[in-house]
């Protein structure tokens, strides 16, 4: 279990973190959201020790050192790998600093290249690499001594649909096998597709956490998606719509109080299909 209290950093005159708190048990995933400079890489970084932090950080209730950092897979937002190298050395390299045998790592390197459909021989330099085959090695990295704790810095950033969603199934396989898992992302579809939990951070605070459902409840539920024949005229004269927007070929409507929901869908369908109301 990951166990963050009161975390906060400072520097110089700028707080980027004040009373961080969270918790992550193993087989549970959290996303860290909020916009640049919110201070994500920085809790990772003081998670990792990188960083002289004020607070309290612990997994399985020790602090993390030196000793703990065989059981942790940390994918930075930066590419960081050697390029001059081949696949197979570099996968090897960065497992032995895991303290994992290459003799143990060399048979797998094949069957992980597979698995994230990497273009490139294992033989192959990482500099011959394209940008994304070079993120999924740093992946593999990452993974292949099976990391009890799992920290991703952006780890979508530049994949494209396909490479995302064989991210999100390596992500997913990491939770079976009881990893704590925290990520960050600024695509909230990536967030609300695999997260547990999340925290959203701004200058340094947070501002949001707990799990998808509760963080959307307390906000009250005034958006309702609609795909229906009525006009955009029509559906501004119905009672408690306070905006409407055309969203492609359905309409957003906002209204004033979550509790008419109830009564805009009677009002909308007269007991009639609709194909959407959301």
């Amino acid at each position: 279990m990951l166990k963050v209290k009161h975390l906060s950093k400072n520097f110089g005159s700028l707080h980027a973190l004040q009373d961080v708190n969270f918790t992550i048990q193993p087989g549970q995933i959290m996303g860290l959201i909020g916009q640049n400079g919110a201070g994500k890489t920085t809790t990772f970084h003081s998670i990792l020790n990188f960083l002289h932090y004020s607070g309290e950080i612990t997994w399985e209730d020790r602090p993390i050192t030196e000793t703990t950092f065989n059981t942790i897979g940390y994918l930075p937002e930066e590419r960081s790998l050697m390029t001059k190298m081949t696949i197979e050395e570099q996968i090897v390299y960065l497992a032995r600093l895991k303290g994992c045998a290459a003799k143990e790592i060399r048979p797998q390197i094949d069957q992980w290249l597979e698995r994230f459909q990497v273009k490139g021989k294992k033989s192959d330099k990482i500099k011959t690499l394209s940008k994304g085959n070079q993120q999924k090695v740093q992946l593999i990295c990452t993974l292949i001594h099976q990391p009890k704790l799992l920290i991703l810095d952006e780890p979508f950033s530049g994949l494209d649909p396909v490479n995302a969603d064989l991210l999100k199934q390596a992500i997913l396989v990491a939770k079976k096998q009881k990893a704590a898992i925290i990520f960050s992302s600024h695509d909230m579809a990536n967030v609300e597709a695999i997260c547990d939990t999340l925290i959203m951070l701004k200058n340094g605070q947070v501002v949001l956490s707990g799990d998808l459902e509760s963080v959307r409840n307390s906000f009250g539920k005034t958006e309702i998606y609609v795909k229906t024949a009525k006009t955009l005229a029509e559906l501004t004269q119905l009672p408690h719509v306070q905006k409407v927007e055309k969203q492609g070929n359905r309409y957003l409507l906002r209204i004033d109080d979550p509790k008419c929901g109830p009564e805009l869908f009677a009002a909308l369908t007269n007991g009639q299909y609709i194909e959407e109301f959301r």
